[in-house]
């Protein structure tokens, strides 16, 4: 008896890869997981098409860690002739290369390790600034009189703005439970878009991450008063400005805020940067969706707040998906 045939009588799926990353040995189970492909003999790239919750393609086995090294399991979709599925992914290496083992993952346990993932991220994005009040406040108590007026200054003035940041983070994630419960509340009143984007492009420029870049303001004449809440209005063109000037740091940002076909405002707001991957578009507006370049600091939250801002004034928000050197983000508010 094939020792190899006893890997059939196993409940789980195991891929046997060598060192060269080509597939070995695929029991019963990884067959059937793989709607009957024969996959003995190509790459586990190509068997495998894992991909995590932002639908960033994961490949196993591009990192030689020493033998014996365990690939911890999490929860990733497997995509099978286009239909994508939950599985608990985990590996081993030996000696000669990877053992790969995949057990379907249930609704409640992608939901477990989504929330597993939410958690790690907002942990991450308080931590991080909480930890640098604490290192100021701690020194200024210490050495109070060691320091400058401008020392303590520049101390202080970075205290506030973490403590900004922790707020904002709050903010958001307060947004995001209304928004899943659909009780966004919003106080209405008519609504000059083409001057709140004027204040909003005025505050970004002056300080924040508009500060000495190239933004550039078109309003259209006549526009008509959209009935809205501006405050949320705001909240909106801050999110799509600012995400722009971050993904695109050395480009202009152009907003243009024009007459919609509804006779309502429709708001562009445009950058020349990297662009962003196809496979990436139908992911931005996901919550915690990190596109274009996932290493950049943030919640992955604000375009998702975008859009349900958007839809709670019963508009609509949506990606240019025929630009390749850029990206444009349009905004459709009805008329009042």
């Amino acid at each position: 008896m094939d020792p190899f045939d006893a890997l059939d009588l196993l409940p789980e799926a195991v891929i046997v890869v060598d060192e060269d990353g080509i597939v070995q040995v695929a029991n019963d189970r990884a067959r059937v997981l793989l709607d009957g492909r024969d996959v003995v003999g190509k790459p586990l790239g190509e068997v495998l098409d894992l991909r995590d919750d932002a639908g960033v393609q994961c490949v196993l086995g591009q990192w030689r860690p020493q033998v014996g090294d365990r690939l911890p399991e999490r929860v990733l979709h497997l995509d099978v002739g286009g239909r994508r599925r939950p599985v608990a992914v985990a590996g081993r290496w030996h000696a000669d290369g990877l053992v790969v083992t995949l057990r379907s993952a249930g609704r409640r346990e992608a939901l477990d390790a989504v929330q597993g993932d939410v958690v790690a991220t907002v942990s991450h994005e308080i931590r991080s600034p909480l930890t640098s009040v604490k290192g100021f406040t701690r020194t200024l108590l210490a050495r109070w009189d060691r320091f400058s007026d401008a020392q303590k200054r520049a101390m202080l003035e970075t205290v506030d703005a973490d403590a900004d940041r922790v707020t904002r983070l709050l903010g958001e994630l307060l947004d995001v439970s209304r928004i899943d419960a659909g009780r966004v509340q919003l106080q209405r009143q008519p609504v000059d878009v083409g001057q709140l984007a004027r204040q909003v492009v005025d505050k970004l420029a002056v300080s924040g991450p508009g500060e000495g870049r190239d933004l550039r303001l078109v309003v259209a004449e006549g526009l008509p008063r959209v009935l809205a809440d501006p405050d949320k209005v705001e909240q909106v063109l801050v999110n799509l400005l600012e995400n722009a000037l971050a993904y695109a740091p050395e480009s202009q940002v152009r907003i243009d805020v024009d007459h919609a076909a509804d006779r309502g405002v429709h708001v562009a707001v445009a950058d020349d940067g990297g662009g962003i991957p196809a496979e990436e578009r139908r992911l931005v507006f996901r919550k915690f969706g990190r596109g274009r370049d996932n290493r950049r600091a943030g919640t992955g939250l604000g375009l998702y707040i975008t859009r349900g801002l958007v839809e709670a004034h019963g508009g609509r928000v949506w990606l240019d998906v025929d630009r390749q050197d850029g990206a444009t983000f349009h905004v459709q508010l009805p008329p009042g």
